[in-house]
C-alpha cells in the first residue's frame, strides 16, 4: 500500500472471442484477484467482455513521445516491406 491507496492496476477487455483486448481504464486493489474482481464490477457490468487482463501499472514501461523519431524512424528506411516492388497480376482482387 502507498500512501494508504492500494496499488494502481491497468484494465484491459477483450469485448469478444477472436478480437484483441483494450485498454479500458485502472482500479485500485492490494492484489491480482481483488483486480480482476474490481475491473469486472466497474468495467463489465452489462456483459460488455468475455476477457479481463490487469496489469500493475507500475510493471507496465512506456515510451517517450518525444523519442518517437528515433524510435520508429529506422523502420522508414525498410521500403522493401511496402508491396510497391512487387507485380500484382491483373486477376488477384481484393489486395
Amino acid at each position: 500500500m502507498m500512501n494508504g491507496e492500494f496499488p494502481l492496476w491497468e484494465v484491459f477487455v477483450r469485448a469478444k472471442n477472436g478480437l484483441s483486448h483494450r485498454h479500458v481504464g485502472s482500479v485500485h486493489a492490494s492484489d491480482a484477484a481483488m483486480a480482476v474482481a474490481g475491473a469486472r464490477d466497474v468495467y463489465t457490468r452489462r456483459m460488455e467482455g468475455v476477457s479481463l487482463w490487469v496489469v500493475p501499472s507500475a510493471a507496465i514501461t512506456a515510451s517517450d513521445p518525444g523519442d518517437a523519431a528515433e524510435l520508429f524512424e529506422p523502420a522508414a528506411d525498410k521500403v522493401y516491406r511496402h508491396p510497391t516492388f512487387y507485380v500484382v497480376p491483373d486477376n488477384i482482387k481484393h489486395i
